[in-house]
């Protein structure tokens, strides 16, 4: 480690340029800590997390208006086991307003840039902690992913980002937006620093009673690197799938989709890469479908803004939040704070998640948003197995995919359009609906930005997608944007 002076030096010259942190810690402290620096896996090491996890006395703005000023009197588990382990946070990293968003524009602090090029978003919703780690001003950070939330943001900065099996991580300290679908998640520089981390994080949690610890059959997280099968879910494939649902139900929104999900061709270019050196690398790759994934955006979306719905009815601003400066009654009071404080996108997706509940529309769209999870879910037990691992030959070990159709996206006229975005989720969210883990990872830079791909495995079983990516890191060292400074020892 060079001189805190250099590092702070540094720092400041970074957050300028892509503005990251929501909050920072004093000069004087971080200095102080950087005085402290072990060379221990985890010890001294400073780490980001997302403004939607707790820390005791830092703020918990989940990127909105309305918790702008708001502080947390209590510490997320997840970040109480880092400290435990002799890590310290540096700040809180910006974020689509409650993790709402593929860009992190969705914010209403402030605007994250991408550090490969300040006019492109760093992706959404854990934009800010990619960010930071991407320009190395902290070797990890925590971030929450909900249907691609780290995933999204690692591929368009060129880090490494885990999404892990539901429940493995405790959800304690993490502001809800849907339930049953998010989870806290780790963004590296590297795949080992990765793996590490999680390590460190994971296991049952007597505060949360969705967490769980790995069945014993499960694959260590650190042991031998076996040959794996790798399945190869293309693009085309899954295009194909949703233009044929959108001829058969005469669905023009469908045939959007069906568009927004075909590769641009820089992101071709990356997945033909990815399986040329995985192949190269020892691993058998088979091409492989999930049928009923044509119908992922829209089921995710039915059953995560019907959880916002509830989850987010707590911010009235009576018990916390900023209030109105006048109001008639208590109903007036939360009409306003909520038309103040909320922003356009989030009160989209909490008018839809009410509409999918009302009576006589539950059948409609959120039970049968249901069976379409868990027929995605059957679909990929097929191949990897179940999370009891009662089958003991699945027909892959992991399932390379896309992250997301295009690299960074910019934000001028030929910015995605917000339709184009939520139909772009595709490739991710189908992890969160089936509580699979998930690992992004860069695999070529196209055109000056990062391309990033996912491997996707059995429940409990990021120990096989830790070897796979990290064998091919060693192969094939991640790139850096230009300027970047590693200050933390590997």
């Amino acid at each position: 480690m060079t001189s805190p002076e250099e590092f702070l030096s540094y720092c400041k010259e970074w957050e300028a340029k892509i503005g990251a942190f929501i909050e920072l810690k004093d000069d004087a402290v971080i200095a102080a800590e950087l005085k402290q620096a072990d060379t221990g896996a985890l010890r001294r090491l400073p780490f980001a997390v997302k403004d939607n996890i707790a820390v005791k006395d830092l703020v918990l703005s989940c990127g909105s208006k309305l918790l702008a000023a708001f502080r947390s009197p209590y510490t997320a588990t997840a970040v109480r086991k880092l400290e435990d382990q002799g890590a310290w946070i540096i700040g809180k990293t910006n974020l689509d307003e409650f993790g709402m968003g593929s860009s992190t524009d969705n914010s209403a602090i402030q605007r994250t840039n991408n550090p490969w090029d300040q006019s492109r978003v760093s992706g959404g919703s854990s934009g800010g902690s990619a960010a930071a780690v991407a320009a190395g001003l902290v070797p990890f950070a925590l971030g929450s992913d909900t249907g691609g939330s780290i995933r999204q943001p690692a591929a368009f900065c060129g880090i490494v980002g885990l999404k892990p099996t539901y429940g493995a991580v405790s959800r304690f300290g993490l502001v809800a937006y849907a339930s049953s679908l998010e989870g806290i998640g780790v963004l590296a520089d590297t795949t080992e620093r990765c793996r590490q981390v999680f390590n460190t994080i994971r296991g049952k949690d007597p505060m949360d009673e969705t967490s769980l610890a790995a069945p014993p059959a499960a694959p260590p997280l650190y042991g031998k690197a076996d040959p794996a099968v790798i399945g190869v879910l293309s693009a085309e494939s899954i295009a194909k799938a949703i233009a044929a649902a959108a001829h058969d139900e005469g669905d023009a929104n469908l045939e959007v989709a069906a568009q927004a999900a075909l590769l641009e061709d820089e992101v071709r270019c990356g997945f033909e890469t990815a399986k040329k050196n995985l192949a190269a690398l020892g691993y058998t790759l088979v091409d492989v479908e999930i049928p009923s994934l044509k119908y992922g955006v829209p089921a995710y979306y039915t059953i995560a803004t019907a959880e916002a719905s509830a989850n987010l009815a707590r911010f009235d601003s009576i018990r916390y939040g900023k209030r109105p400066d006048w109001a008639e009654n208590p109903d007036d009071l939360i009409d306003k704070a909520r038309s103040d404080g909320l922003g356009d996108e989030v009160k989209l997706r909490i008018l839809l998640g009410t509409f999918v509940l009302r009576a006589g529309f539950q059948d409609r769209y959120y039970l049968r948003a249901q069976r379409i999870r868990a027929g995605i879910r059957r679909n990929f037990e097929a191949l990897l197995g179940d999370a009891d691992y009662n089958n003991t030959a699945p027909q892959c070990d992991a399932i390379l995919l896309p992250v997301f159709p295009t690299r960074a996206f910019d934000r001028g006229p030929s910015a995605l359009s917000p339709f184009a975005q939520k139909a772009a989720d595709l490739y991710t969210c189908c992890a969160n609906l089936a509580g699979l883990p998930a690992l992004a990872f860069p695999v070529s830079v196209e055109g000056g930005l990062p391309v990033g791909m996912q491997v996707l495995g059995r429940a409990f079983a990021e120990g096989t997608l830790f070897n796979i990516v990290n064998a091919y890191e060693k192969a094939h060292p991640f790139p850096h944007p230009s300027g970047y400074r590693s200050f933390w020892p590997a």
